[in-house]
């Protein structure tokens, strides 16, 4: 268990870090280049967003140890503290000094995930319970998110359009998580097994997109505003669409319930604080504005 906490903790560092550095890489890409394959592809010449990639990677190497040795329900509370670490180090790095209303924004994310994961302890299911006909609805329902969003942030501005980006990317990322687990089944039974089901390939899309949406509210608004709603948005669709397609279950009753509501809320309310900081806005706008 010991081996658990240390790992998760090091994976929300590494998260943490990687995070601040592929923000800070994406912040200084112009408008023009938001949504687009460009975007990705200029990204990828970039040595400090590169670093910001390895790191990603090395915290996925973490992630897993830790669930070589822990349960999910330990290990995914831990990695939420990966918000406490990036934002007071991305304000660091743009010279900014956080309030109590952005330590108090930040804390509430990460303690508000943290209960909510925690108390509700999603659990069991099988990838081979869902049928063909049972993905449509579930996709049909993250797509709809998904366009809602992006359609939101062309209306938005600012740390909010930047939120409403990271809405779309959490959505998706959700998804791609619970495309990996129908993938990782399939290759049980060899490569051409899973080669032949759509799953997959809906896998490799959904990364594709995921990354590229990820990157676009990276440059859209800074980390407070993006990581936060990355990381509430990305497990609840991933066990919201466990529970509808894989049978998985979630604790519930009293006083279980209320406290996975009291979580969501403490995220709903950090997220605000978060946005409608001027300090947080203040450190995207004088990146931006020294890079031009």
């Amino acid at each position: 268990m010991a081996i658990a906490v240390l790992a998760s903790l090091a994976a929300g560092v590494c998260f943490a870090v990687a995070g601040v550095l592929q923000q800070w890489a994406a912040a200084a890409r112009p408008d023009a280049e938001a949504l687009t394959a460009r975007l990705l592809g200029r990204l990828a010449r970039d040595p400090l967003w590169l670093c910001g990639i390895g790191l990603a990677v090395v915290a996925y190497g973490f992630q897993s140890l830790a669930l070589a040795f822990g349960p999910l329900s330990l290990v995914q509370p831990l990695i939420v503290a990966e918000l406490v670490f990036a934002v007071p180090l991305s304000a660091r790095l743009y010279r900014l000094r956080l309030g109590r209303r952005e330590w108090s924004g930040t804390l509430a994310v990460a303690a508000g995930l943290a209960l909510a994961l925690l108390s509700a302890r999603p659990h069991g299911g099988d990838p081979r319970a869902a049928g063909p006909l049972s993905w449509l609805p579930a996709v049909g329902a993250v797509a709809a998110v998904v366009c809602g969003a992006l359609v939101t942030a062309r209306m938005l501005s600012g740390p909010w359009r930047a939120s409403a980006t990271a809405l779309a990317a959490g959505a998706v990322m959700g998804t791609q998580s619970v495309l990996l687990a129908a993938t990782v089944d399939r290759l049980r039974y060899g490569l051409p097994t899973a080669l032949a089901a759509w799953q997959t390939y809906a896998l490799v899309a959904a990364s594709v997109g995921g990354l590229l949406l990820i990157q676009s509210a990276f440059q859209q608004g800074p980390l407070a505003a993006t990581m936060t709603v990355l990381d509430a948005t990305e497990p609840v669709v991933a066990v919201a669409m466990g529970m509808l397609l894989f049978d998985e279950t979630i604790h519930t009753g009293w006083p279980v319930s209320a406290a996975t509501l009291a979580g969501l809320a403490l995220v709903a309310t950090g997220i605000v604080a978060l946005d409608t900081s001027p300090v947080i806005a203040a450190s995207h706008a004088r990146h931006r504005a020294a890079d031009e």
